[in-house]
């Protein structure tokens, strides 16, 4: 079957790899696995092989029958449940529940954005642990730059980041133009925000923090803070002549709370 290059369909076959996302998720026996864009079911394969029961979501329409017939067995004792649809459009609590989840997933690279902030920050239930296979340019942004940024940020702040492991690009069928990686967020919670207007504030002040990159973040923040910024900044811990991508996610939190 051709690939949708709409579709950003680029599937994952090496064992090896489809093992190591696995891993890193710690799927075992009785876990509910939440899987996006399942594509051929090489990683359903996996981790269904682990004993997890999984509700995989496929929007690509001429999937589906193929997964069926493979996967028949797994669908008729109901460890598996397949659903077409677009994931970005469903709500977690109505596939899941309110149990606890992994979410394991080989996505497009052009949603990643999306996906991570729908199932971060946005749903109503979060999974416990969440592994993206992303660009691997993406994954070294969030976890590894020693340079903040919106989306780096906007990740640490739900959970503990992993790099875990790069994928080379021949890894996959047909082959992207870069290479991947496995991404981890474990520990997944909104334990840093005592409410929902707590949660909306840190991402008012990130997104005003970067607003203007070249500017240092107090001239950035004085929309905010107004007169107050510069004593605000100085109870948070962060030097006045800091730019956004130089302050920690820890600071960034107690600039939230003063």
């Amino acid at each position: 079957m051709y690939k949708k290059k709409s579709l950003g369909q680029n599937f994952l076959k090496s064992p090896a790899y489809l093992q190591a996302i696995v891993d890193a998720a710690g799927v075992q026996k009785g876990d509910l696995v939440l899987e996006i864009g399942p594509g051929e079911g090489a990683l359903t394969e996996e981790i269904l092989a682990r004993g997890a029961t999984v509700v995989a979501v496929e929007k690509d329409h001429r999937l589906i029958p193929m997964l069926q017939v493979t996967f028949d067995k797994q669908i008729y004792s109901k460890q598996l449940e397949l659903i077409e649809a677009d994931a970005l459009e469903l709500e977690a609590e109505k596939l899941v529940g309110k149990k606890e989840f992994k979410l394991v997933a080989n996505i497009p690279y052009y949603i990643t954005g999306a996906l991570l902030k729908k199932f971060l920050s946005e749903e109503t239930v979060q999974p416990s642990t969440l592994v993206f296979l992303v660009q691997k340019e993406v994954a070294e942004r969030i976890a590894k730059s020693k340079k903040e940024s919106i989306l780096s940020l906007s990740v640490k702040v739900y959970g503990e980041v992993v790099y875990v492991k790069t994928v080379p690009r021949g890894a996959f069928s047909p082959a992207p133009d870069v290479d991947s990686a496995i991404l981890l967020v474990k520990d997944v919670s909104k334990k840093n925000f005592q409410n929902e207007k707590e949660e909306q504030r840190f991402f008012t002040l990130v997104r005003a923090g970067f607003s203007q990159k070249r500017k240092k973040l107090k001239n950035n923040l004085t929309g905010v803070f107004g007169s107050e910024t510069s004593a605000r900044m100085e109870a948070a811990g962060i030097p006045q002549d800091a730019r956004a991508e130089d302050v920690a996610l820890e600071q960034w939190l107690t600039l939230t709370k003063v």
